[in-house]
C-alpha cells in the first residue's frame, strides 16, 4: 500500500500542478513584488501550508505575515493576502476574504474548486485541479495540500528569479543562521 500510495500522490500532483496557468503564476509574483506586505491564511493543514509560504517569503526579504498569529498587524490596501482552501468553502477564510475585500488589499485565492465562494473573493484564483481522487491513498485534502506545498515552493524559485536572489541569500535571512 505504501508505494501505491506515493506513486499516486506524485503522479497526481504533477497532473494538478501541470494544469496551473503560467499566466496565473505571474500574475501572482507581480502582486507579491509590488505588495507592501504579504499576509497569508488557511485554516488546518491548509494554513500550514501557508505557513510555510510565508516564512520563505521573510527568508526572500519580503515582509510577511501569518493571518491569526498574535504579533501580525492590520492588512492595508496595500497589501496581498493568499488564501489557501481545497473546498473554497471553509468559513475562516471566507471570513477573512470579506473582511479584506472591505479593505480594499489584493486577494489571491488558492483553492480546488474553481467556483466556490473563495474564487469569488479572489483578484487571481490559483486553480488547483485534482484530477483523481482515491482516499484510500490520499485520504481527505492530502492531494491538494501537498499539491499547494510544491506551488508555493516553486513560486518561490520563480520569486527568486525575478529578485536576482540565490540560495544564500535566503539562508543569511534564515533563523536557524542568526
Amino acid at each position: 500500500m505504501f508505494r501505491d500510495a506515493y506513486r499516486y500522490i506524485i503522479s497526481n500532483t504533477s497532473k494538478s500542478l501541470d494544469s496551473v496557468s503560467d499566466s496565473r503564476v505571474k500574475e501572482v509574483v507581480d502582486i507579491i513584488e509590488k505588495s507592501k506586505q504579504i499576509f497569508v491564511y488557511g485554516s488546518g493543514r491548509s494554513g500550514l501550508v501557508g505557513k510555510f509560504f510565508a516564512m520563505r517569503l521573510v527568508q526572500l526579504g519580503f515582509t510577511s505575515y501569518f493571518i491569526g498569529e498574535t504579533i501580525t498587524p492590520v492588512v492595508t490596501k496595500d497589501d496581498a493576502v493568499i488564501l489557501i482552501s481545497n473546498t473554497g468553502k471553509t468559513k475562516s477564510t471566507l471570513l477573512v476574504a470579506s473582511v479584506v475585500k472591505n479593505i480594499g488589499a489584493e486577494i489571491i485565492a488558492i483553492t480546488s474548486n474553481a467556483h466556490s465562494p473563495l474564487a469569488k473573493y479572489g483578484d487571481v484564483v490559483i486553480h488547483v485541479n485534482i484530477p483523481e481522487k482515491n482516499g484510500n491513498y490520499a485520504p481527505l485534502g492530502t492531494m491538494f495540500e501537498i499539491s499547494t506545498v510544491i506551488l508555493l515552493d516553486s513560486l518561490v524559485s520563480e520569486l527568486m528569479e525575478r529578485t536576482y536572489q540565490s540560495e544564500e541569500d535566503l539562508r543569511r535571512r534564515h533563523a536557524i543562521w542568526v
